[in-house]
């Protein structure tokens, strides 16, 4: 037996203990929600149908650590189908779990069915929503967050506590009628809310909010508050009245800790950033107005809530803190470049974030997306290269399983370099190389604020730019640290640029955020195939799976 010095042993020993304490180390976590309208809650006063989750608006959080298996049995109490898509999760080799129409049968209303699927090598600040027909404008959504394994240290102080904030743009008539008044281009309904609520509650002073939003802080302490923009319409700016806030994640990547007096939020997206109590005992205006829309401080379309100091005596005053003028793109785009990824911090796992970057990758594809509206058969619909996602009655994630698509889809039949000459429906599913590099290209023709999300994936965002894209373009991408992101903003007239490593195969939704674009037709699925059935390549379906089609 070979002999070795005590410190030898010592190393030996404490290299086994930080192997063994590394170990993926997983718990089940179970949720049994109700899902139901109720008329009480009020947001606005208006006696409208809210969607609650066990009775709650918001939905309840999601409070998982990297790596966990999360069980959320669904009872579908409405009067309509419902599925749940989870904003940001992965769904490691497993998009039978990512509730969007092209993976998922819905949830008949007066059944049940259960999600099950793992934060697996995640952290960070996320939300799940329904993804079905419209439902999210009336409610649904809540938080979810993961938590960092132990053993994986955070590149900031742990703070006293913290807040999640599901800010969104709010609409006072019943959702089934903002429903049919945007599927018929109504004076073109939809791209204006009524109202913006912070954690399902109108703003404060506002004679039509039941109630406002408050959090409780104590002076000198650090607290993190994870925000995310719920809504269905606008981008927000954020701010804190007197208080700066330092940005530290956002969508499961550490970022540069940057200070910023406030925080552009667009339509999908989260950000976590810590606030120090560093000022006098008192209560403070916590704010969200929207971007590139003309408001007032006085109306319901400007979030309020209080930050209130434990022995504060006073209510709020003074002026609401100020933001960036609504309509200073320049403004949002240089924030938005100065997000960065933070290379020198583990995330969900040990290694650096910045252990791997796409200076020197090789592209094996290119997509060219411009979003744009368009008048098919009379009707308004939203578009991807001039076509609109029209969704099959099988889910293709179910198509291919059993058919290999026949008769619900043809894969590669619209372009993704290009623009169709004349605006048509269809199923649009391209291919995504397996284990390839793929840079899209998101172009707004829009004149309104856009972001699109990839479920399925984090992307690296390289680059943003004016006017038409070109190869060239790509010497002003940011290859050295782009933050990796799932939910990116594209501005009116403008472009964004990101990468995408295709190594989780399954069917996955790209789509646009903007509630109304998605509904009316701005999507399409990217199949990513791997032919090996081994199902550590990719899952198997299901054993509850739903049939239906």
């Amino acid at each position: 037996m070979a002999s070795f010095r005590p410190f030898e042993w010592l190393i030996i020993c404490t290299t086994l203990f930080v192997v063994l304490v590394a170990r993926v180390i997983a718990i089940d976590i179970y949720h049994e929600w109700v899902v139901s309208t109720d008329t009480t809650i009020r947001p606005v006063s208006s006696p409208q149908p809210v969607i609650t989750i066990n009775g709650m608006f918001p939905g309840p959080l999601i409070n998982s650590t990297t790596n966990d298996f999360v069980h959320v049995n669904v009872f579908n109490k409405l009067n309509e189908p419902i599925l749940f898509t989870w904003n940001g999760i992965q769904q490691r080799l497993n998009s039978w779990q990512d509730g969007v129409s092209g993976t998922n049968c819905p949830i008949k209303p007066g059944t049940n069915w259960t999600y099950v699927f793992q934060t697996k090598d995640q952290i960070g600040t996320f939300t799940y929503f329904p993804s079905t027909d419209f439902l999210k404008v009336a409610g649904g959504f809540g938080p979810i967050r993961i938590n960092n394994r132990d053993v994986i240290s955070i590149p900031f102080a742990k703070p006293e506590a913290e807040f999640d904030l599901l800010i969104g743009d709010w609409f006072q008539s019943d959702y089934w009628i903002v429903r049919s008044l945007v599927k018929y281009n109504y004076e073109n309904f939809g791209d204006v809310p009524d109202v913006m609520l912070m954690n399902g509650k109108g703003p404060y002073g506002d004679p039509t909010s039941k109630a406002f939003e408050s959090f409780t802080v104590t002076q000198g302490k650090t607290y993190r508050f994870r925000i995310s923009n719920v809504g269905t319409a606008f981008s927000f700016n954020f701010r804190i009245q007197n208080h700066q806030m330092v940005l530290v994640e956002t969508e499961g990547s550490y970022t540069n800790q940057i200070t910023l007096d406030s925080l552009d939020v667009h339509v999908g997206q989260s950000y976590s950033v810590l606030v120090t109590a560093n000022q006098s005992e008192a209560d403070y205006y916590i704010v969200a107005s929207p971007k590139l829309f003309l408001t007032s401080n006085t109306s319901s379309r400007v979030a309020k809530g209080v930050l209130h100091y434990v022995n504060s005596t006073s209510t709020v005053a003074g002026p609401l803190p100020t933001g960036p003028d609504p309509f200073d793109v320049d403004f949002s785009i240089t924030q938005a470049k100065s997000i960065r990824w933070n290379l020198t911090a583990g995330a969900a796992r040990p290694n650096r974030q910045g252990s791997f970057n796409v200076t020197n990758v090789t592209l094996s594809q290119t997509f060219i997306l411009h979003g744009s509206e368009a008048k098919i058969n009379g009707f308004p619909y939203y578009v991807v290269n001039n076509v609109s996602y029209l969704t099959p009655d099988t889910p293709l994630k179910l198509a291919d399983q059993f058919v290999n698509g026949s008769g619900v889809y043809q894969l590669d039949t619209y372009p993704v370099h290009s623009i169709n000459d004349a605006a048509s429906t269809g199923v649009f599913v391209v291919t995504g190389v397996h284990k390839g590099w793929l840079e899209i290209v998101f172009k707004n023709d829009l004149k309104l604020m856009d972001s699109w999300h990839l479920d399925g994936y984090g992307f690296y965002v390289v680059g943003f730019g004016e006017g038409e894209w070109t190869p060239e373009s790509r010497t002003s991408y940011n290859l050295y640290d782009p933050v990796v992101r799932s939910t990116v903003q594209v501005y009116p007239g403008m472009w964004t640029a990101v990468y995408a490593f295709l190594d989780n195969p399954g069917m996955w939704n790209l789509r646009s955020q903007h509630l109304k674009h998605w509904f009316l037709g701005q999507e399409l699925y990217i199949r990513v195939h791997d032919d090996d059935p081994n199902p550590a390549k990719e899952r198997p379906p299901p054993e509850n799976l739903l049939l239906c089609g």
